[in-house]
């Protein structure tokens, strides 16, 4: 809308950008609705219309607007307050609130500036349903709100060097500590001491240097960017994360510059310790899996050793290939294992996988046959349950194209694969995203089929394998097709859900 419908520039749009991601604060410390309009082309000597492009609800009051208004269009002298606002780039106030649908609004206008600019203009409309004298806290979140909208009228708000991406951040709610100039504790809200009461402390806040006191409650080692009490001195805008033993607590310092003074700062505070604790959790259930798959891959390469041994002892030729085709199988299966004790999730990147599988096959081919080996399009990243099993088929039809496809003479086996969008069942159906579908195409250049050939009527163990795994196990389907150019090709169409 503003690019649409106003002469504002991109770097006008990126101050007002920076500005929505800061106001939920106002709208909070304000317990009201705030409303950006911007002022929409005009003709020259014209005064302009004005457009409300964005609209913000506080957590902590009710609002006065239950239908959303961005898109609403001002005329030019129906509301004084904004023109006013605009114009003079003064901060405007209503004297007597307005009633809506039985409600009273109190409306008050604040001039957005950047640099020697007016751009646009906050509407902010508190609902006085609920007005009753109020209490300490509800002072300190109105006086905090007055500085701060004083520096978004002077152009001093947002900071320059905040970071307000950070949307895990604290909010108001989460607790709110109100500094002096000296960094001097003038108010805590009854959160902001329980997040403090988590870190140690046994005595008030009030009155104390917060930035000392939060230093000796942490006493962080190593070496460090910043000093925990320069941090919190309120100074420049911050947001640290301090713990000690089983306790968390973020803070973020806010500094209030109203005409170009220090007047203290804002510190939100957030106690995050049962959050740490559940990601240590997760950190710890996640290095348990994958230490889990290593020692398993460890036992299968075990077990495919023992059976290489065994192979060599044997001198019957079909016992000896029997035990070789097992460890084969198994060394697949160990290669799953492997990529998943390196991966996070409980998923894989399985072209590494296929990479490692066509290698591994084209290098117990046949000694005296040449067999050449090459990959096509993206498995993608796909689920342990799914990779395992494919590995395993993948396994199976490499080794029967180069055996009973190529031979002795050698050739070329290929693997192609890719993975198409899926389609919905039924029309409207968006409860659960549609299965995307896995097409693989494993192939040689070999003699082609034998006639007559049945893939499920075949005795050989391989296909069997491969059969079973992709109809119970992967939910697909397979079958077998004679190559253009000669040749042989399987084809696989496997269900599989993004991982």
């Amino acid at each position: 809308m503003v690019r649409s419908r106003t002469d504002l520039d991109e770097d006008d749009l990126a101050w007002l950008h920076l500005l929505m991601a800061e106001w939920q604060l106002i709208a909070d410390l304000s317990f009201a609705d705030l409303l950006l309009y911007v002022p929409m082309r005009a003709e020259l000597g014209e005064a302009p219309d004005f457009v409300a492009v964005a609209q913000m609800r506080p957590t902590t009051g009710p609002t006065s607007f239950q239908d959303d208004v961005v898109g609403r269009v001002v005329q030019a002298g129906r509301r004084p307050l904004i023109d006013a606002a605009f114009d003079e780039g003064r901060i405007c106030r209503e004297g007597d609130p307005e009633w809506r649908e039985g409600v009273p609004i109190r409306e008050e206008t604040i001039p957005v500036r950047r640099g020697e600019r007016v751009i646009a203009v906050v509407a902010r409309h508190t609902n006085l349903s609920t007005a009753r004298a109020p209490s300490r806290l509800e002072i300190a979140y109105l006086q905090s709100a007055a500085e701060l909208t004083q520096m978004v009228a002077e152009g001093r708000f947002p900071l320059p060097n905040a970071n307000p991406e950070l949307s895990a951040g604290p909010r108001v709610g989460d607790g709110l500590i109100r500094l002096d100039a000296d960094g001097r504790v003038i108010f805590a809200s009854p959160n902001a001491l329980s997040a403090y009461r988590r870190l140690g402390l046994t005595g008030d806040l009030m009155g104390a240097h917060l930035g000392d006191l939060t230093a000796d409650l942490v006493r962080e080692e190593g070496p460090l960017d910043e000093p925990v009490a320069a941090a919190l001195e309120g100074r420049s805008p911050r947001e640290r994360e301090f713990a000690v033993e089983d306790a968390a607590v973020q803070v973020r310092a806010i500094p209030l510059l109203p005409a170009g003074q220090r007047s203290g700062a804002i510190i939100l505070v957030r106690d995050v310790s049962e959050l740490r604790l559940r990601d240590k959790q997760l950190l710890s259930k996640d290095a348990t899996i994958r230490e889990i798959h290593h020692r398993v891959k460890n036992n299968l390469q075990t077990v495919a050793a023992l059976l290489r041994l065994q192979a060599r002892r044997l001198s019957s030729p079909e016992a000896r290939a029997a035990l070789e085709e097992s460890v084969r199988r198994v060394s697949s299966i160990a290669l799953v294992h492997e990529t998943l004790s390196l991966a996070h999730d409980e998923v894989a990147d399985f072209d590494e996988i296929a990479d490692q599988i066509l290698a591994m096959v084209a290098e117990v081919s046949i000694p005296e046959a040449a067999v050449a080996h090459r990959r096509t399009g993206s498995f993608g990243v796909l689920t342990a349950q799914v990779a395992t099993p494919l590995a395993l088929v993948l396994t199976e039809l490499l080794q029967n194209a180069v055996e009973h496809g190529l031979g002795a003479g050698g050739g070329v086996i290929h693997v192609d694969a890719r993975v198409t969008a899926g389609v919905a069942e039924t029309a409207g159906d968006d409860e659960a995203e549609p299965p995307s579908r896995l097409l693989v195409v494993v192939g040689d250049d070999g003699g082609g089929l034998p006639a007559g050939f049945d893939i499920e009527a075949s005795p050989r163990l391989g296909l069997q394998i491969v059969r079973t795994l992709v109809v119970s196990e992967l939910s697909g389907t397979i079958h077998l097709r004679s190559r253009e150019g000669g040749g042989t090709e399987a084809v696989l169409d496997l269900p599989v859900r993004p991982a």
